[in-house]
């Protein structure tokens, strides 16, 4: 085995100085992408621009030490955008001012709600929402981020606000699209796309984020939306553009810190969207961070209970200077671990960039247009509810694209919480139906057996295993000894869901990897729903003779 690979890197300080050159490296180039992002989610947000920069910073250069995990990069992200968007709108009442600072005070009691969760060891949440409902809701987060940021992207301001109307209205939008902002947006959004199709192993080590912003401030400049004016187009039509359509950001960084407006804190409405936010950013801050432990080269497993306490001090001081909230962001850890990032110290390196950036260059980032961030942000909503999902949930099995599709439509019509809700209670009516008895809904059956001076445990499940029991479940195989034989024996069981199958395999991938064997068994009397190797099982139906 590669020497590299069996070797940890240390953490805190011996890791740091044995490993400051590759997480110095990698936290720069997660500094290029983070910067953009961070504006354009804050913009998208309701926020000002550099609400995203104080969260990053706070993330990079405090989260850091109070974490638990080495790789996953803090800051903000495109799946709260809904809900900060949604505070500051429903908060202000049409005042953006003063639905921010409302909106900060919620982001401060959640950030403080998450530590609860991390002190009472929630951290197990991750395990518990069906993924074709957490799918769901992502794929649902990813529409209303297109059907919002194409407006910006093309330069007309949305007349609706609700995403069915904002699609409607598209048709009519295009008719009034100012064509230099479009022009913008227009070649940003082809370079996220294409970008990534470059085989050239030096173009592809670029962020492509980085690459719209060099092409965009240019343009930006040739198009003089430094200065108010109005020019015409090919069609002879006039058209008006100026400093608006450009990032606005503080001269100096200390003027920008807002302070929250605890006023309406016990309103229902601040604490519908304070359970929105701990919940919600938990929950895709834990399945991030599970996500990077799976690409960490070394087999670090993060503690998830520390790491959402970190998450929450660091949400608790963003909320109180005038941050959105953070979590463990999918894209930028892996583009930390694909960069070479080693240690925890490049989540800080990443922070220390942003800030000298932000702190000693802010007429740079003036120069960048709005519609490049928003293009930015239209292509992160395709990933996350891009065709592709839907025909990979399908092809797992359509029970979970019925899942999916109830999340995703019911988030739409209502909010995230009621769509996540109504796909969790999709799945247990499916889990019913297919014979789950109801006092097996969230308690498991199952059995352990170890003969004396035997290193094999068997555990026999009985009845089903389920995403809503398989916690208990889970904290029971925790508790077995380590390095030793598991065979999980499904022969009394009839039915097995996805989030199960996903989950155990995961898990035997770990136990695995810790010296040990770990073996499923006893399913073969178990029908799968699809040809997928994770599909949900069910027992075989019998034919009358």
């Amino acid at each position: 085995m590669n020497k590299q690979i069996t070797e940890v890197p240390q953490a805190g300080l011996a890791g740091l100085r044995k490993n400051w050159k590759s997480d110095l490296t990698a936290g720069f180039l997660v500094f290029l992408i983070a910067l953009p992002l961070c504006l354009g989610i804050s913009m998208a947000s309701g926020f000002p621009p550099v609400a995203g920069i104080f969260t990053a910073i706070i993330g990079g250069m405090l989260v850091t030490f109070l974490g638990g995990s080495q790789l996953t990069i803090k800051g903000p992200a495109a799946g709260l955008i809904i809900i900060a968007l949604g505070a500051v709108n429903e908060l202000g009442q049409g005042d953006p001012a003063a639905g921010y600072r409302l909106a900060l005070a919620v982001i401060v009691v959640s950030g403080m709600l998450q530590i609860v969760f991390g002190w009472i060891k929630s951290g197990v949440l991750a395990d518990f929402f069906p993924s074709a409902a957490v799918h769901g809701m992502l794929a649902a987060i990813g529409i209303i981020i297109i059907a919002k940021q194409l407006y910006t992207m093309i330069g007309v301001k949305p007349e609706a606000n609700e995403t069915l109307e904002l699609f409607a209205a598209l048709p009519g939008a295009f008719k009034d699209i100012n064509p230099d902002i479009a022009i913008i947006g227009g070649i940003s959004l082809l370079i996220m796309f294409l970008f990534p199709l470059f085989k050239n192993n030096y173009i592809k080590k670029l962020p492509a984020p980085l690459i719209v912003i060099l092409v965009s401030i240019p343009l930006g400049i040739y198009f003089d939306l430094e200065h108010e004016h109005k020019y015409l187009f090919l069609d002879g039509h006039e058209y008006s553009i100026g400093p608006r359509f450009l990032v606005t950001l503080p001269e100096n960084l200390l003027s920008a810190i807002t302070f929250p407006d605890f006023s309406q804190i016990f309103s229902m409405t601040s604490i519908k969207y304070v359970i929105m936010f701990a919940l919600v950013g938990s929950l895709e801050s834990l399945l991030s961070t599970k996500a990077i432990d799976s690409l960490d080269p070394y087999k670090r497993k993060s503690n998830m209970n520390k790491d959402l306490v970190g998450v929450g001090i660091g949400n608790t001081l963003a909320g109180l200077i005038g941050g959105l909230p953070m979590i463990s962001e999918i894209v930028r850890s892996s583009a930390n671990i694909n960069n070479g990032g080693k240690t925890a110290w490049s989540n800080f390196f990443h922070g220390v960039f942003l800030l000298v950036f932000v702190a000693f260059f802010p007429l740079l980032i003036h120069q960048i247009p709005l519609a490049a961030l928003a293009a930015m942000l239209v292509y992160t909503g395709f990933r996350l509810a891009s065709p592709k999902e839907f025909y990979l949930t399908y092809k797992i099995g359509s029970e979970q694209l019925l899942i999916f599709l109830v999340t995703i439509i019911a988030t739409l019509a209502t909010d995230l919480l009621i769509g996540i809700g109504l796909g969790i209670l999709t799945k247990i009516i499916l889990h019913l139906r297919s014979g789950l008895p109801i006092r097996y809904i969230f308690k498991p059956l199952f059995t352990v057996t170890n003969p004396e001076d035997s290193d094999t445990y068997t555990v026999s499940v009985f009845h089903s295993a389920v995403f809503s029991n398989y916690i208990k479940l889970k904290k029971f195989l925790d508790t077995l000894p380590r390095k030793k034989a598991v065979v999980l024996d499904f022969t009394n069981a009839n039915l097995i869901d996805h989030t199960v199958m996903e989950n155990l395999h995961q898990y035997q991938h770990d136990y695995i990897n810790e010296g040990g064997t770990f073996d499923l068994v006893g399913m073969d009397h178990l029908q799968k729903k699809s040809d997928h190797h994770l599909a949900s099982r069910k027992v075989k139906k019998t034919k009358a003779v």
